[in-house]
């Protein structure tokens, strides 16, 4: 009995973590489409599982405003966060988009990440 909880729980994680990466493939596919409304519909699930790359793909949408309002303190907090997660990119383009910036907006955006990051990534929008 053991032995098939190990398996199924095996086969419900590899499932799981295919289902993630399409999800994300085709928010990309989106993306590059030009479909913006689905491309954040399925980048925020994933960014508020934690997912680096879509954490960063948020920002970008942010930064040139792509189906959201242009909002460089919410591109500056996705960046951040992804930065956080290792994204290799989003500690610099973060602090280009800090030039954009008033040192209150930053200071905001960085508490607006530690929020969002205490929160583990729930309703950080």
């Amino acid at each position: 009995m053991k032995k098939w909880f190990l398996f199924i729980t095996a086969i419900l994680m590899l499932y799981s973590s295919v289902a993630r990466a399409g999800d994300f493939d085709d928010a990309t596919d989106a993306y590059e489409k030009g479909n913006y409304d689905q491309a954040i519909e399925l980048f925020l699930p994933l960014a508020t599982q934690g997912n680096a790359n879509a954490q960063y793909n948020l920002g970008l949408m942010y930064d040139e405003g792509k189906t959201v309002t242009q909002d460089y303190a919410r591109a500056y907090m996705w960046f951040s966060l992804a930065a956080s997660k290792g994204h290799k990119g989003a500690e610099e383009i973060r602090e280009k988009v800090a030039k954009k910036m008033t040192p209150a907006q930053i200071d905001e955006a960085q508490k607006m990440a530690r929020d969002c990051e205490n929160k583990n990534y729930k309703n950080c929008e």
